[in-house]
């Protein structure tokens, strides 16, 4: 039996203006947007040339939900995006007024800085370098 994580799932105040932050500032594709109701969409986003995982885009239903937009791991880096050419997405990513909260760092395991999204999440966009591709991996 083989088993792979498919999606996962990315609280978020409202379907369209996430859509619109992971599509046009950091480029992802809108893979999947069906309405189940009149509350409740099926929206999954990935980065472009995603194969195995992506983000299920879950509007907040209720109180304890909305309290855990932008902060789903407690203040921690939440979500890593790979990257094969850090400064190409980086700038990219600068010239779009993506929010980096710790500047780009060589680290033993690669190249990496920490940036939000629209609503507080921290995540790394990171590239690692050829010895760690293997142990990091993408």
């Amino acid at each position: 039996m083989k088993q792979r994580i498919a999606h996962i799932a990315l609280v978020v105040k409202d379907y369209d203006e996430a859509i619109q932050f992971y599509t046009k500032k950091l480029d992802f594709e809108l893979l999947e947007d069906t309405k189940i109701n009149e509350l409740k969409r099926w929206v999954v986003i990935a980065p472009s040339g995603a194969k195995e995982c992506c983000l299920l885009l879950a509007k907040a239903a209720n109180e304890k939900q909305i309290a855990s937009v932008g902060n789903q791991t407690g203040g921690r880096v939440f979500l890593f995006l790979f990257t094969d050419d850090f400064w190409r997405d980086y700038n990219k990513m600068v010239e779009k007024e993506i929010s980096f909260i710790r500047p780009p760092k060589k680290e033993p395991y690669g190249m990496v800085a920490v940036f939000e999204d629209l609503y507080g999440n921290m995540w790394d966009l990171l590239e690692p370098n050829e010895t760690n591709k293997g142990v990091i991996r993408n």
